[in-house]
């Protein structure tokens, strides 16, 4: 848990991936970020959390449905949604908080 404030209170904004392995729509993913990393390259650090290993986390923050991307900065949750977002939709939004 210290090692997840430490990540979200940096001044880089942190893009999560909350995810699970059963989860079909989670698989979508992968090339998503991969897509948002060649655009915004080190501007932003994107991480992938499985809450099924991280129960603790998903239930404090109240993530309920899998995926769900949240971008976090200094601290401070700024975006949060369920289910899969394009790259083409999700690389505006993290420009937003740079």
């Amino acid at each position: 848990m210290s090692a997840f404030k430490d990540i979200v209170t940096s001044k880089t904004p942190t893009l999560i991936d909350f995810y699970a392995d059963w989860c079909a729509p989670c698989k979508m993913m992968p090339p998503i970020l991969k897509e948002v990393r060649e655009k915004l390259g080190d501007s932003i650090r994107i991480l992938k959390i499985d809450v099924d290993k991280n129960s603790e986390l998903s239930s404090k923050l109240q993530i309920q449905g899998v995926p769900t991307l949240a971008i976090f900065k200094e601290g401070k949750m700024l975006w949060r949604q369920s289910g899969v977002i394009p790259a083409h939709q999700l690389v505006p939004l993290i420009k937003k908080c740079l």
